[in-house]
């Protein structure tokens, strides 16, 4: 997180214009500019600048908008609740999609079922969130007119208050997660299936259905948590794409329009919070697929022992 914030601060400085110069307007003299970045603190020297701004967002002061005249923490916290319900929608059927399709293609590494589902997975990895998006938009938005073209949400609601809002933006975010998710659920399910544990489960005549969820579904299901960890920090940065595409009130909207203004508070507060998030969303990652290691291997031996003494 501290090189992040660093690399972000750095970054957002260094880019063209400031929010001295968007909040004054193309009218302003020389001197009102000036007057603005002075009373903004844009005349310090970045180090110094970046020390308070770190300090002051270790106790939760992401500084106030120059373009809104709001707190950034306000902003965010109105914000980031639907983002996250929109990304967390989207992993779920991410979830259940991945695991219907990458346990055949795994069981049957190399036939027809694993290639059909490998060539889908591709394809949909080759095409960006924006492209997916576009597509979805034309032929269910403004071909079928079945959806909504933009995701408007009365003031005070919550997105689940309307659903149909929310089914595009989803569809986006699956589009772009499934394939990856996809894919690594079905290396892991083909690894787990040459394993010894699986292959001790076929000997005592395991088969089909059971064999897959009582056996290589737990094995691989540590390589699959950590996978689908993965997927989701990268919905979150996919997220901004498609919420300012389809004008969906979440972060990624409001983050677009401070690039636009020049808002660097609000650029640097909610990248901070993205990023944090991101990383969070990992480490859980890393705990559980751990967690779910350690239980695959002590039933993996606790299963051989077994089948020692049966012998």
């Amino acid at each position: 997180m501290a090189v992040l914030s660093a690399a972000l601060f750095l970054a957002t400085d260094a880019l063209p214009g400031d929010a001295a110069g968007a909040a004054a307007g193309a009218d302003a003299t020389a001197e009102e500019r000036a007057e603005l970045r002075e009373r903004l603190g844009l005349d310090r020297p970045v180090v110094e600048r970046y020390l308070a701004w770190l300090g002051a967002s270790l106790t939760g002061d992401l500084g106030r908008s120059a373009a809104a005249g709001r707190p950034v923490g306000e902003m965010l916290a109105s914000r980031f609740g639907s983002s996250v319900l929109l990304v967390a929608t989207a992993v779920v059927c991410i979830a259940v999609a991945a695991t219907m399709l990458g346990m055949p293609a795994g069981l049957r590494s190399g036939r027809p079922v694993d290639r059909l589902v490998s060539s889908g997975t591709v394809t949909l990895l080759a095409l960006p969130e924006f492209l997916l998006a576009t597509v979805l938009l034309a032929v269910f938005a403004h071909g079928a007119g079945l959806l909504p073209a933009v995701s408007l949400i009365p003031l005070g609601d919550s997105p689940w208050q309307h659903p149909q809002a929310l089914v595009l933006p989803v569809a986006s975010l699956f589009l772009a997660g499934v394939g990856i998710a996809t894919r690594l659920l079905r290396a892991a399910v083909a690894t787990a299936a040459e394993s010894p544990a699986v292959e001790q489960a076929r000997l005592s005549g395991e088969r089909g259905l059971r064999l897959a969820w009582s056996y290589v579904l737990p094995a691989a299901a540590a390589p699959a948590v950590q996978g689908l960890a993965v997927t989701t920090a990268g919905l979150l940065g996919g997220s901004l794409v498609v919420e300012t595409l389809f004008d969906y009130p979440g972060v990624g909207s409001e983050l677009a329009r401070a690039v636009a203004y020049r808002d660097t508070a609000v650029v640097q507060g909610f990248g901070l919070a993205l990023a944090g998030t991101a990383l969070l969303v990992l480490l859980l990652g890393d705990l559980v697929s751990g967690l779910l290691d350690v239980r695959s291997r002590s039933a993996a031996v606790t299963g051989g022992r077994g089948e020692r003494r049966l012998r």
